[in-house]
């Protein structure tokens, strides 16, 4: 539960070394890098935009042959291959394939251009079928698509866009033609959607013919060729059979690469950090011969940073305690907390004035998820699913192995809860004995935490559950109250959370005591307070009263707008009153996970105990169960962030830090670390 320390951190060293020096900090991603904004005539800014739009190229260029060697030399991929993270890789293999750099571009070029003689060569298929398949009307025809006639005779080879007899055609004709005009047609082929012929007449009458054909439709040939079409058609068909050829031939080529595909996505990733690098040397003020870098970096990383930059580069190193709003806000908690720091962020990072609320925070999620859940079967199978993940999947990436870790914990609070309110896939073993083993309801075995509750079953006695998720959910607003006194006291303002906090405890406490000693209280509570604590709760809630109309508006120098504004926060108990209710959803989602649960299992056994009624009450159970726990999983982990983000962060968390975002390793393939 804590936030680092930071500190600022100065590097100042020759040129020379740069390009080192950024390559250690990037691989070690402890340090955030500033924008150094220095005004003075000796130091100048580098412009690396041109460098970053070229190794960003290169790296789009590699992933693009990269895609094209898996399409036709695939890889063979789990279906866990998208949580194993990324392939590990030391300094010095690394270093080994930077030096094959520009052989490995070289043949990332030659991909590429494979594969562009593949697309231009289909381009060619496609075209030449198309050829073919437009040539097939005409396949009668013994003349060229383009004859324009003899020296006499004047011919047109076309089509009209619809199926007509000689007669039609030279009837339509003659009524555009003078009467002196001969001619000829003949109907090469014809269908519903054309007609294929050549139309003939003397030279003399050319334009008057061709503008008659116009006007019934005609147009010409798709393909005009001075080839026979069957001469064009067996052309077509060569050009077809080469450009398999060069498909073929260029297929096998790429294919001979396939032992490439690493070197590929390392040069993929390589560029991206060279990218990334640049833009870092955007921020540098710059000499001829030397560069100074500015940065944050947590306190408990700098010395051994500033030691090995000392050391190795002969750089010079200052650095300074720093806690101001600019500073950015690095998390520290045990590993059962920590999972929890990726819920806390969604919201915001808190400022340096505030707590990490992470551990507090992390005790009341795991409870209200596995409440929430509440089945000790389906919080088996969370944590036995995200154990083998977590055991088998040494790779992972940081922050999913995070999350895998929060559903862990979540996994065993939700037995816990299932085990106390004796839920197991719903009353699955109750349901399978009675149906399959013929038992009695009697005869079920009681299993404590399988069959019967350990404390006591939400289904049969809602309202204890609902009296249980209204005391959890007041401990947790008291717990967002204590932080608050807690800063209060830590700044040396106890007079601060008098006011703010302790009059809340009053007033509230206060009322509840006074509310629990009411005798209508006894058939939801179970039981009444004797009636000394109705004076008692009156008396506390009536002092915090007085002290939250008084104080709560206390900037205020002027006493009527200090009076209305203590009247105000007064009317803030009925956000109190909002916030308990609104942990009634605890009662509410355990009872739907386990009310479908047990529909779930009364389906099933609905089909009697034969062989094939076993097998689909199987399939049911599998299928349902699975329904179940993706469902209800997604709510409870809705809900419980809404508790935290709205109930408990609502009385003592303003979050809006910055957070810290170190210059690191950014790829898609490989995890490149500094062996320290």
């Amino acid at each position: 539960m804590a936030i680092l320390q930071m500190q600022r951190i100065m590097i100042y060293s020759l040129k020379k070394n740069r390009k080192t020096i950024l390559e250690t900090l990037q691989r070690r991603g402890v340090l955030e890098v500033c924008d150094l904004d220095i005004h003075d005539s000796v130091f100048f800014k580098e412009d690396t935009d041109s460098q970053q739009s070229a190794y960003l190229k290169n790296s789009s260029v590699a992933a693009q042959a990269l895609s094209i060697l898996e399409e036709y030399v695939p890889t063979e991929k789990s279906v866990f291959s998208s949580i194993e993270g990324r392939k590990p890789l030391s300094k010095e293999y690394y270093y080994m394939y930077v030096d094959e750099v520009n052989e490995i571009m070289r043949v990332v070029y030659e991909v590429l251009g494979a594969s562009k003689k593949i697309a231009d060569a289909k381009a060619e298929i496609v075209k030449q079928e198309s050829i073919i398949e437009s040539l097939v009307p005409w396949k009668n025809l013994d003349i060229p698509l383009n004859f324009k006639g003899t020296k006499k005779t004047a011919a047109f080879v076309g089509t009209f866009p619809a199926e007509r007899s000689y007669e039609e055609i030279c009837t339509a004709l003659k009524l555009h033609l003078d009467e002196n005009v001969d001619f000829n047609i003949e109907i090469i082929s014809s269908s519903p959607q054309l007609t294929c012929l050549v139309a003939m007449c003397h030279t003399d009458f050319r334009e008057q013919f061709y503008n008659a054909l116009r006007k019934e439709g005609f147009s010409n040939p798709v393909v005009e060729t001075h080839l026979v079409p069957q001469e064009k058609a067996k052309r077509a068909e060569m050009k077809i059979k080469e450009a398999n050829d060069i498909i073929e031939k260029n297929i096998k080529y790429i294919k001979s690469f396939r032992g490439m595909k690493d070197s590929f996505a390392f040069v993929e990733d390589y560029f991206v950090l060279r990218a990334e690098k640049y833009q870092v040397i955007k921020n540098l003020a710059n000499t001829k011969h030397a560069f100074v870098l500015c940065g944050y970096v947590p306190k408990c990383d700098a010395g051994k940073l500033a030691a090995t930059l000392s050391t190795k580069y002969d750089a010079y190193v200052e650095l300074e305690d720093v806690c101001d709003d600019d500073t950015p806000i690095k998390l520290k908690n045990n590993k059962f907390s920590e999972p929890v720091e990726s819920v806390l962020k969604t919201y915001s990072m808190p400022k340096h004035t505030e707590v990490d609320p992470t551990s507090i925070m992390a005790i009341f999620y795991y409870v209200f998820f596995g409440m929430m859940f509440s089945d000790a079967g389906y919080g088996l199978v969370m944590t036995l699913g995200c154990g083998w993940a977590l055991h088998h999947f040494k790779n992972m990436e940081e922050g999913f192995k995070k999350s895998v870790k929060m559903f862990f914990y979540c996994g065993i609070s939700t037995m816990f809860w299932g085990v106390m309110f004796g839920s197991f896939f719903g009353d699955a073993v109750s349901v399978i004995c009675q149906t399959f083993l013929h038992m009695d309801a009697s005869q079920v075995p009681q299993i404590p935490g399988i069959t019967t509750a350990l404390w006591f079953n939400p289904v049969v006695d809602p309202m204890q559950m609902l009296m249980f998720s209204f005391l959890l959910g007041i401990i947790h607003l008291f717990t967002g109250l204590g932080i608050q006194a807690y800063m209060h006291i830590r700044d040396g303002h106890f007079i601060y959370a008098v006011y703010d906090v302790f009059s809340w405890y009053l007033l509230v406490g206060g009322g509840i005591l006074a509310l629990l000693s009411l005798d209508m209280m006894k058939d939801m509570a179970g039981f009444v307070l004797p009636p000394v604590f109705l004076t008692i709760g009156g008396i506390c809630a009536a002092i915090g009263a007085v002290i939250i109309l008084l104080f709560a508006g206390r900037e205020s120098r002027n006493p009527l707008k200090r009076f209305l504004k203590g009247a105000y926060g007064l009317y803030g108990v009925t956000s109190y009153l909002s916030d308990i209710l609104s942990y009634s959803r605890l009662l509410a989602l355990g009872l739907a996970t386990g009310v479908i649960a047990q529909v779930f299992n009364q389906i099933g056994s609905m089909l009697g105990d034969s062989i094939i009624a076993m097998i689909l009450f199987a399939v049911i159970f599998v299928v349902g169960h699975g329904l179940n726990i993706g469902i209800n999983a997604l709510g409870a982990y809705v809900h419980t962030n809404r508790l935290q983000f709205v109930e408990f962060f609502g009385k003592f968390y303003e979050g809006g830090g910055k957070e810290f975002m170190p210059f690191k390793i950014n790829t898609k393939h490989y995890n490149i670390k500094e062996e320290i």
